[in-house]
């Protein structure tokens, strides 16, 4: 997702300067990284459901099995709560339900009993989450080189094809942007708004995680689709992710993760109350 928000935060510039400017694809991706904060911002305004499907596929890539489910992710007192509404796109059982409302409750009863400085801890490490996020973001221009790749319509609206290569020799400054030199990105930018609508990854080789715990081979692709939402912010609508990876070295496996993000709604004017239904 990091790569998701590290493109998604360019606003609507208009007038000759952007005109003239508009074929410069490094300088189309720098104004989103510039505005990358503001975009960030608006973003943690808004409540949504997330839906993850992980499909398991044998070596020839057929579906061995799947799991699937549905978050209601809102804020509770200044940070995110997930909260399980469904599995398997099927309403949860009651007991599963009960369960779900009695962790709200909890966790309500938990956060209103928070001292100051408590308070002031967890939304610490909210932001420190954030922030690791924030630092490929800061690296997406060194790490880079950019090529307009042309235009085309997506969605009903011009977008600009940008595609990133590797810069020979850059060595990466956070251990978050680590598997920049071994990744090939495309972006498509709306000319309008200069946000990205779509994002495409490709691994160049194999890139280890935790210590070499998890490796993800050459050849993993990850795609993420944003939508316009209220007229001010671009958000996640789906991410695809498609890898054959292998865990502690001796486990292999192949797997697609899906999440589709919808019903985003502005926590401030018409979020959903996070209350304790009755069962």
């Amino acid at each position: 997702m990091m790569l998701a928000r590290a493109a998604s935060s360019i606003l609507l510039l208009a007038g000759a300067y952007s005109r003239l400017t508009a074929q410069d694809a490094r300088e189309i991706i720098g104004r989103g990284v510039a505005l990358y904060e503001r975009n960030s911002q608006l973003s943690r305004n808004y409540t949504f459901l997330e839906r993850q499907e992980v499909r398991e596929l044998d070596r020839s890539g057929h579906l061995k099995g799947r799991k699937i489910e549905t978050w209601d992710i809102t804020l509770l007192d200044g940070s995110p709560y997930r909260r399980l509404v469904a599995r398997n796109d099927q309403p949860l059982a009651a007991e599963e339900q009960r369960a779900e409302e009695e962790k709200l409750r909890l966790s309500n009863e938990e956060r209103r009993k928070e001292t100051a400085d408590e308070r002031a801890q967890r939304l610490a490490r909210w932001q420190r989450r954030i922030d690791r996020q924030r630092e490929p973001v800061r690296e997406l221009l060194d790490a880079f080189d950019f090529t307009l790749a042309g235009e085309q319509q997506m969605g009903g609206r011009g977008v600009y094809r940008i595609d990133a290569t590797p810069r020979p020799g850059y060595q990466p400054k956070s251990q978050f942007a680590s598997f920049f030199p071994k990744v090939k990105l495309r972006f498509w930018i709306d000319k309008q708004d200069y946000q990205a609508a779509r994002i495409e990854m490709e691994t160049l080789d194999t890139i280890s995680f935790g210590g070499f715990l998890v490796r993800v081979g050459k050849g993993t692709h990850l795609v993420i689709e944003q939508t316009r939402v209220n007229n001010e912010v671009w958000l996640p609508k789906e991410v695809l992710l498609t890898a054959a990876a292998r865990i502690l070295l001796v486990k292999g496996f192949n797997r697609e993760l899906a999440f589709t993000f919808s019903d985003y709604k502005k926590f401030q004017v018409d979020s959903r109350v996070v209350a304790v239904a009755e069962p």
